[in-house]
């Protein structure tokens, strides 16, 4: 059995939400004789979770729907994922807490911050978009020879977004120097996926590949996150 804790406050009538379960289910593990199960997690209670909870699930999808009820929360599973090696996928809001995740605990900025929770704040690594990508499909370019790319198996797709806010690119140049490689941008050139190399899987995108699976054709980011799980 696999077990993919999806980190978020769940939504029942959110397409990114309810669209999570049945992506994961198209994907399916890779042995026959498996089964994936999905379960939810919010993030109020993740922070209280301590390593030994944590360990009792094989993968972890951080979930749309931000601003979280705890960003405190959402970011103590992304540290431990991260530190621990396991395969996470994070998706428009999971793209930016792992982005911010990553510039407060291995860059230093302890005052990283996300616009969504503190718009006036000094540091903002998350900050609103010029231009909603809210309900858009828009092309990705994905860097040859990168984790989605690999999972792909192409090097241009078409995905949907469901966001307000992204990267701000003024600290792009703080999270390459540190290690995170972005591996799909827009057309603009502006981040769309970002990755750890290194790791079994973490991968983030800010557009919502769930929404696109079907049961004749997985997604093939999150067939790829199920079988690192």
């Amino acid at each position: 059995m696999v077990t993919i804790a999806v980190i978020g406050d769940f939504t029942e009538r959110y397409e990114p939400h309810a669209a999570i379960g049945t992506a994961v289910a198209h994907a399916k593990p890779p042995s026959p004789h498996d089964l994936a199960e999905v379960v939810w997690l919010d993030t109020e209670s993740c922070k209280g979770l301590g390593e030994s909870d944590l360990s009792s699930f094989d993968a972890f999808w951080i979930a749309p729907g931000s601003p979280y009820k705890s960003m405190e929360g959402a970011l103590r599973v992304i540290r431990y994922a991260r530190v621990n090696d396991a395969p996470l996928l994070g998706t428009c809001g999971g793209f930016q807490h792992v982005a911010l995740e990553y510039a407060r605990n291995v860059l230093g900025f302890s005052d990283a911050q996300h616009a969504e929770y503190d718009p006036y704040a000094s540091r903002l690594f998350i900050k609103e978009l010029e231009c909603s990508l809210a309900g858009q499909s828009m092309p990705v370019n994905i860097a040859p020879g990168s984790v989605a790319a690999r999972a792909y198996g192409a090097t241009a797709v078409t995905e949907r977004y469901y966001c307000d806010f992204g990267l701000n690119l003024d600290y792009l140049g703080d999270l390459q120097a540190g290690g995170m490689v972005v591996a799909g941008t827009d057309a603009d050139g502006e981040p769309r996926i970002i990755e750890l190399p290194g790791l079994r899987f973490f991968v983030a995108t800010l557009f919502v590949p769930q929404t696109r699976s079907a049961r004749e054709r997985p997604h093939p980011l999150v067939a790829a996150f199920l079988n690192a799980a």
